[in-house]
């Protein structure tokens, strides 16, 4: 019997390369290993029929054995299916005419192109299976929790990887500000979006949605996850604030009390996670009116008109519960918008005495353009108190002014009442 002669370093590094690969089963690797041999041996003798491979992907070997029929001398018809009688018996002179050689392949023998051309095709093809593994594993855990280690750090992104060594991203756009990544670090986010484009699968983490505060409030109250307390909404400006609904189906349970904890214990490791994002709870209600209300919390409403068409609300406040409700930069109000679907308006309350004594926007017209006096008109501001007492976002955001408009516009209208 021959001996089997040494392979290449090519070969044998061929078998390493694909060994340990990861994410794929044995048998799917066997069968992938073995329809690669089969479609090289394909392009070589145009037919792989007559093959037999035997692949064994944890010791990194494999066997390639052709059957040819034995057919009389002359008579050979296809070289690759058939041998000649005088042909076989040089291998094992007992052999007759019909029977069936079987004849160890050298694959190294077919050369340097064979080899590369296997190794692009199990290149190729173990590819397509880490992807479709990947896509798999991750394509019904949107809105999960998932940890990863910090990989690789760009301008527009986070590479992160799992503990299978799969490539997670975290977008610039779903990183909380101010946050600061280190290589080797581990870091939680939530499954935003999976996506796998001809292919190639992506899966987009993300620390801004507002799923990845619900799932880290789940996971610290007991009460969520038994099904005694429900989170209806959720409003964030990442990093900043968040103001969160909740309902209790037991009238024995506070439903904010359980969720913020005995001092704020339960949410305290929630807002370190968060980067300092303050968080408030608020009780849901269905009653629209109350539900606004409790939304422009701490700030306390005097009295509140809505629109249910048009979603929108008019709250009227105290002069010193104003800045309350509207919060440091507007935040505290569009929270309260995006918490409600409400579009919110603040508006500080007048004595009587004091709206006889207020003056329509058009008697100002000598002095301030009739296009901003319509601009500001269009937001339902016709007076001069009206438009003082309003939020100054309002006038920049809503009539669309430049800020440099609107201070010249408070300027010359409180020239009038002093």
């Amino acid at each position: 019997m021959a001996t089997k002669k040494e392979e290449p370093v090519s070969m044998i590094e061929t078998f390493k390369e694909f060994k340990e690969t990861k994410n794929i089963d044995r048998t799917t690797l066997v069968s992938v290993l073995e329809e690669s041999f089969r479609n090289v041996l394909a392009k070589i003798f145009g037919s792989d029929e007559n093959f037999d491979v035997i692949v064994n992907p944890d010791k990194g070997d494999f066997e390639i054995y052709r059957n040819r029929i034995v057919v009389p001398d002359g008579e050979v018809e296809d070289e690759n299916k058939q041998i000649s009688l005088s042909e076989a018996q040089e291998i094992e002179p007992d052999y007759e005419v019909d029977e069936e050689v079987s004849e160890r392949v050298d694959f190294t023998k077919f050369g340097r192109r064979a080899i590369l051309n296997l190794r692009q095709t199990l290149a190729s093809k173990i590819l397509e299976l880490e992807h479709d593994s990947l896509y798999n594993k991750y394509k019904d855990r949107v809105g999960q929790i998932v940890s990863g280690e910090v990989y690789q750090m760009w301008k527009r992104e986070v590479l992160v990887v799992d503990d299978e060594n799969n490539e997670l991203i975290l977008p610039k756009a779903e990183q909380i500000p101010n946050d600061q990544y280190r290589k080797g670090e581990t870091i939680r986010a939530v499954i935003h979006q999976v996506t796998n484009e001809n292919n190639n699968p992506k899966i987009i983490l993300s620390r801004t949605s507002p799923v990845f505060l619900q799932r880290l409030l789940e996971a610290e109250v007991p009460e969520i996850n038994d099904g005694l307390i429900s989170i209806k909404k959720i409003a964030r400006m990442p990093g900043e604030r968040a103001k969160i609904a909740v309902e209790s189906y037991d009238d024995r349970i506070d439903p904010v009390g359980a969720c913020v904890g005995v001092k704020g214990s339960r949410v305290h490791g929630i807002v370190r996670e968060l980067n300092n994002e303050n968080i408030d709870v608020i009780n849901y209600t269905a009653n629209t009116k109350l539900f606004i209300q409790r939304a422009l919390s701490p700030a306390q409403v005097s009295s509140l008109s809505i629109d249910e068409e048009n979603h929108k609300a008019e709250v009227f406040l105290k002069p010193e519960e104003v800045s309350l409700a509207i919060g440091r930069g507007g935040l505290n109000i569009k929270l309260a918008s995006m918490l409600t679907e409400y579009t919110i308006d603040v508006f500080r309350e007048v004595g009587d005495s004091e709206a006889d004594e207020d003056i329509y926007l058009d008697e100002f017209a000598d002095e301030i353009d009739q296009w901003i006096i319509d601009s500001i008109k269009a937001i339902g501001l016709d007076t001069a108190k009206a438009v003082l007492n309003a939020p100054r976002e309002m006038l920049t955001e809503k009539a669309d002014l430049e800020e440099e408009t609107v201070d010249q516009v408070l300027e010359v209208l409180r020239a009038e009442f002093e």
